[in-house]
């Protein structure tokens, strides 16, 4: 299996009307004037399949010093991982904050086709492992089951005086997901980070591998 390249990977989710954080690629210490803070920096290359174990995310930049900082160590880690982005290998992304951050994915099983799974993220997932998964193709009905039967699910219906999440974009999320696995010749995807809030839904980040 190899990576898709960013610009393709973020195709994919287009072509299906899925949403996508706004994001900016980063050249040069210039593209970082007039920005609006704070601001998360991420690695732009699809040689590097797992960002944050390179250390390649920096998240809640507050002002230009610290993310020419960030720029100038991303670029490294960029330029040591062989990018193959065409110079583009830092990305910019708005800092969101206040929105609870889950989890979907989809891994093609050899026994079944593509299987969906969805979590909450963090050490939601990778502790504690709680999350759910439904063979493609999944309809609405399934999608909220399976928002619904992780055991951290009341995190999402709002504890101590905070806002339910927007269940329903969530499925619709998991329910593209399924269309997509079951049309497009892809192996793996990772929605991780989806942000969610009281309003919407969308990707922070994506991995495609085919």
């Amino acid at each position: 299996m190899q990576q898709l390249n960013f610009e393709k990977s973020l195709a994919l989710l287009k072509k299906y009307k899925i949403k996508f954080v706004e994001f900016k690629a980063i050249k040069t210490e210039k593209d970082l004037d007039g920005v609006k803070y704070p601001i998360v920096l991420k690695v732009f290359s699809e040689k590097i399949v797992h960002k944050t174990d390179k250390g390649g995310v920096v998240l809640d930049l507050r002002n230009k010093d610290e993310a020419i900082k960030a720029f100038k160590r991303l670029k490294k880690i960029s330029a040591e991982g062989g990018s193959a982005s065409g110079g583009r290998n830092v990305l910019m992304q708005p800092m969101v904050s206040q929105k609870q951050e889950v989890i979907i994915g989809m891994k093609k099983d050899p026994q079944f086709g593509p299987v969906i799974m969805f979590g909450l993220g963090g050490i939601f997932v990778e502790v504690i492992k709680d999350v759910s998964f439904r063979i493609c193709p999944v309809s609405k009905k399934d999608a909220l089951e399976m928002i619904k039967e992780i055991k951290s699910y009341k995190v999402l219906t709002g504890l101590r005086g905070k806002q339910s999440v927007n269940i329903n974009s969530l499925a619709d999320i998991i329910v593209k997901l399924s269309e997509l696995s079951l049309k497009e010749k892809v192996e793996e995807i990772d929605l991780n980070p989806v942000m969610v809030s009281s309003k919407e839904a969308f990707v922070v980040d994506v991995r495609v591998m085919q």
